[in-house]
């Protein structure tokens, strides 16, 4: 196991791990998990590269900052995290809601960016309805928190994975049990609220890639097909859902170990 370490930014406790030299890779993680989504991935990962695992403002072992943790808030805390690690440049992927951090972070801090890799993720704003879902998801959160963790976890796999991964499926579930009621609504009202990057994918002169799940629950696949028209983004394409992680695992990492060679 990777040893975890800690620092303070804006009086909150960061929890990360940092492991493994050459290039700066950080796994960014996706709604409801933590760092410990990518225990299977950093072994190999490590051989060639320097890993960094972050969980999110509200997520895992890293506290809370505030009501609402918008997109730019993430990116800052990870900008402040690479400063005290001394790193300059990194690779971002993030799974999901990591994908819009990320994407945050490649706005802000364009000149410190070395490689994208969006997983299961999308640089568009949330439509309307999904706004209205999540307005819904803050009030079923609150009412009742465990059914809320277990359906939520459930609509991620494809619906003929989810009794093969049934396992997996309980241990993703019981660390999302781990993240606060606060760390759920901040991230569901910073997603609500999250800019559109889509112009990021057509103009960043950094490798791209971008990673779907055909039978996704969470991301329409056509649209998310649509923002890289017209891009140099490298696309991949599972016959699963939203965890390709854990749904695709093998070939993801394979995925990963390609595109970090071009970078």
């Amino acid at each position: 196991m990777t040893a975890t370490k800690h620092i303070t930014y804006k009086n909150t406790k960061i929890s990360f791990t940092d492991e493994g030299k050459g290039t700066a890779v950080v796994l960014l993680h996706g709604f409801l998990e933590n760092k410990t989504m990518w225990n299977a991935f950093v072994p190999e990962l490590t051989k060639k590269h320097r890993v960094i695992t972050v969980d999110l403002l509200g997520h895992g072992d890293t506290e809370c900052l505030g009501y609402v943790h918008v997109m730019e808030d993430q990116a800052d805390m990870l900008f402040a995290l690479f400063l005290h690690l001394k790193i300059r440049k990194v690779v971002l992927v993030g799974h999901s809601m990591g994908g819009y951090v990320a994407l945050a972070f490649a706005e802000l801090y364009p000149d410190h960016m070395k490689g994208l890799f969006l997983l299961n993720s999308t640089s568009r704003a949330d439509s309307d309805e999904r706004k209205t879902n999540r307005d819904r998801a803050v009030v079923c959160v609150k009412q009742n928190y465990g059914a809320f963790v277990s359906m939520s976890i459930a609509n991620l796999f494809a619906e003929d994975n989810r009794e093969r991964l049934a396992n997996e499926i309980e241990k993703v579930k019981e660390q999302a049990l781990k993240t606060p009621l606060q760390g759920i609504v901040a991230a569901l009202e910073g997603m609500k609220i999250r800019k559109d990057r889509e112009v990021i994918l057509h103009f960043a002169p950094y490798p791209m890639q971008l990673v779907l799940g055909q039978k996704d629950g969470v991301l329409n696949y056509e649209d998310c097909l649509e923002q890289i028209e017209g891009t140099k983004v490298e696309l991949t394409t599972f016959p699963d859902g939203h965890m390709s992680h854990i749904e695709n695992e093998k070939e993801l990492l394979k995925v990963l170990l390609n595109f970090l060679k071009k970078v």
